[in-house]
């Protein structure tokens, strides 16, 4: 039997079993998918929200109603007292911190001639700043258990759009982050990144069609294929860290 009193699954089944984690900005679309996949996973997951508090406590509930522990907490990754503050408590709920997922992030598209300056900040204190910030709030926890982090980049990081530089170049500065963690966080701390391409959730548009087109493998990705690949680094060997995961179809060929 499990901590919840239902039948307990094959430890093959729920890799994460036993363990925990924290994923921010997993309210709502591919956060969600996530948050849920890790809790299939056998994991206990806490996410973060700024604003979709209603979205918020559904996806906790559909977390619960899994058969693990769940936690929704507000907090706003900008702000470096929300961030230890979420930190703290999602440890000391679970007695543990073993992942961190840092999916929270900004999108926009802007001529880069006519950015302006605090829409170029904005993008880096999110993409960027924001996961520094939870990173740095989660060491101590993450290294006591020899825990990983995988970051959610974009293959726009590795890509320059010109209609969306500002979030091309958090999301790059984002996988140099990744890297420079991996290293620094060595040998107890495993970190990754995993840097989708064009994801759709159901949505039809003629824009994702042609994305689509463009694409080897004939179609756009779904969050599922996303949260596959964050599983495969929370649950796979330790031994890799480093990496920048590309789930785009082929599509930054």
């Amino acid at each position: 039997m499990n901590r919840t009193g239902k039948p307990a699954i094959w430890a093959a089944d729920q890799p994460l079993a036993g363990k925990s984690a924290l994923v921010t900005g997993a309210a709502r679309r591919i956060g969600r998918v996530i948050a849920l996949t890790l809790a299939r996973a056998g994991a206990d997951v806490a996410i973060t929200y700024r604003e979709s508090s209603e979205s918020a406590r559904n996806t906790a509930g559909e977390i619960s109603e899994i058969g693990v522990r769940s936690l929704a907490l507000a907090c706003d990754i900008r702000k470096p007292a929300e961030v230890r503050a979420a930190v703290e408590t999602a440890a000391g709920h679970f007695g543990h911190l073993d992942l961190l997922v840092n999916n929270a992030g900004m999108f926009a598209t802007a001529p880069l001639a006519e950015i302006p300056v605090e829409a170029w900040d904005a993008m880096f204190e999110t993409n960027t700043r924001g996961a520094f910030l939870m990173a740095q709030a989660a060491h101590p926890h993450l290294k006591a258990r020899r825990g990983r982090i995988v970051n959610i980049g974009s293959l726009g990081g590795s890509h320059p759009w010109a209609t969306h530089a500002h979030y091309s170049t958090s999301k790059a500065a984002l996988h140099m982050l990744t890297q420079t963690m991996s290293k620094a966080f060595a040998p107890e701390i495993s970190v990754n990144c995993v840097a989708p391409g064009m994801i759709v959730n159901g949505e039809t548009s003629p824009d994702y069609e042609h994305f689509a087109a463009r694409t080897p493998m004939g179609r756009n990705g779904r969050a599922e294929e996303v949260a596959e690949a964050v599983l495969f680094f929370a649950a796979g060997p330790h031994f890799i860290t480093g990496q920048i995961l590309g789930v785009d179809g082929g599509l930054g060929l």
